[in-house]
């Protein structure tokens, strides 16, 4: 890879926010932020922010019924002025948006790669996650607190006895970052002044046992090879791994509680 322009002190490439490039964006975890809600969280990635609000109800979608299965799906959505200027709702427009559509479908099936379906028995556990301020990774961060959101979920039905206090309904957790090559530097979770001029652009959706759940990659303004994908899924790693660290130490907390970089701080 070329290298970019480095600072003069360090000589590492220099990021629009001064991280280093194997930094996360400053990561926040508020649960409980709704008194509505089966789980809610809003989490933060830098001045990205996103509520992730968790609905359990007993039943399943028609096509599902009679099956002993439980269903678990998402709605995305941004508000009005989460960007820097206006856009319309979606509601108003009359229809979904493609890309709405499209990350919508992202995190249900990020959230359902951790869920035992038969354990949950058949019960539907929606989540609604709205971005109020967007500056990249919205996506990333929807699928971090969606799952933070599952987890109180799905205790609370434990503790109603719908689900069964025997039953492992998570099997693992799950949360997402964004890569890119700038540059030509790989750098990770990328902000809005970083992600419009990113050669390559990534999202990457990772268990917490370190499995992939899905890469979306795509060469933007240059075409990448195997060694630079290779630095990117494990640059992706390290951000994964930390950001599992991170919905631990969150669920760990007292509901209200706003967890960042391991600080816990009473909201």
């Amino acid at each position: 890879m070329t290298v970019p322009p480095s600072t003069p002190s360090t000589g590492v490439p220099a990021r629009a926010d001064g991280r280093a490039l194997d930094e996360l964006r400053p990561v926040a975890l508020t649960r409980r932020f709704l008194q509505a809600g089966e789980g809610s969280v809003l989490v933060e990635f830098g001045q990205t922010k996103v509520l992730c609000v968790a609905s359990f109800t007993e039943g399943v979608p028609r096509w599902r019924k009679g099956s002993g299965q439980g269903w678990v799906t998402a709605e995305y959505a941004m508000l009005p002025r989460a960007t820097s200027t206006r856009s319309d709702r979606e509601s108003v427009k009359g229809r979904v948006g493609g890309r709405t559509h499209e990350i919508s479908r992202l995190v249900g099936r990020s959230l359902r790669a951790i869920i035992d379906v038969n354990a949950l028995g058949e019960n539907t556990i929606v989540l609604d996650c709205d971005v109020l301020q967007a500056d990249g990774g919205t996506r990333t961060a929807a699928i971090t607190g969606a799952y933070v959101a599952l987890a109180d979920a799905v205790a609370w039905a434990r503790e109603q006895g719908v689900v069964p206090a025997g039953r492992t309904v998570l099997t693992d957790s799950v949360s997402a970052v964004s890569v890119g090559i700038i540059d030509g530097a790989p750098m990770l979770d990328l902000p809005y002044v970083e992600d419009v001029r990113a050669e390559t652009d990534m999202n990457v959706v990772v268990t917490g046992s370190g499995k992939f759940v899905e890469v979306q990659g795509t060469a933007e303004h240059a075409t990448f090879d195997r060694a630079e994908l290779d630095t990117l899924l494990d640059l992706a790693l390290v951000g994964t791994g930390r950001l599992t660290a991170l919905q631990q130490q969150a669920l760990a907390a007292a509901s209200g509680t706003r967890v960042t970089a391991g600080v816990e701080v009473a909201s």
